[in-house]
């Protein structure tokens, strides 16, 4: 089965400066590929033979450097936003999506089985699926529980607290873009919301694997870090 993706990679990087000052977040280099390289390889040796580039700021370099994708053995083709539309209303600027599809940011560093991801969603016919990750956030205080009467009631040191987060990975039916806007921004959050009063709420899939969003500084470096050791769980090779 051929399959479809979206790559969403118009985003200015504003959290990852001074790095993006120059270059693009998607060209940003992990190991010796940009980190969209190593997204569009993935998908390649997954079967997705079709990807569409969202693309907005400093466009013209992305294009330069993915052209039509038969360099990785797959089509690659643009959708220029003429300005920011956030994470979901690019949708509605692709005209030939299928049935079910793949959208995901193009700053993610993951081993996740996407051919699984894919054929899971299809199988259960849910109209989204967020792929999702439990990510734990250390207070680096100790925490007041206080009573009404304004005592102490509890004390907890540093706890650490868990959330269930999107991984920026979707899967996508083409039942969902009749709630996406023509023409304005329209994020992840309003779509999410938008399902949950329509009763069509999107589906979960937890993921343990690896993960990480190079959005920040720190985690940029992490992913720099970490890529030549554990490069075997991100390409088959």
């Amino acid at each position: 089965m051929s399959k479809r993706a979206v790559i969403l990679a118009g985003g200015k990087g504003t959290r990852l400066r001074p790095y993006t000052v120059a270059l693009p977040k998607p060209l940003m280099p992990v190991g010796e590929y940009p980190i969209l390289e190593v997204i569009i390889r993935q998908l390649a040796s997954h079967g997705f033979s079709h990807i569409t580039l969202a693309v907005n700021h400093q466009a013209e370099l992305i294009n330069a450097f993915f052209q039509d994708g038969r360099r990785w053995g797959i089509r690659i083709t643009y959708s220029l936003e003429d300005r920011p539309l956030g994470t979901m209303a690019p949708l509605k600027l692709v005209r030939d999506l299928p049935d079910d599809f793949l959208v995901m940011n193009g700053d993610i560093l993951t081993d996740l089985d996407y051919t699984s991801f894919f054929d899971n969603h299809v199988a259960k016919g849910n109209i989204f699926t967020v792929s999702s990750y439990v990510r734990e956030h250390k207070v680096d205080y100790g925490v007041l529980m206080p009573d009404e009467a304004g005592f102490l009631s509890g004390f907890q040191e540093k706890p650490v607290n868990k959330y269930l987060v999107s991984m920026g990975i979707y899967m996508v039916s083409q039942r969902a873009l009749q709630f996406i806007p023509e023409g304005k921004a329209y994020g992840f959050d309003n779509l999410m919301i938008d399902l949950i009063k329509a009763k069509m709420p999107a589906a979960i899939s937890e993921f343990s694997g690896y993960w990480l969003d190079i959005g920040r500084p720190d985690d940029y470096e992490q992913a720099v870090e970490q890529f030549e050791k554990m490069k075997s769980k991100f390409f088959y090779e």
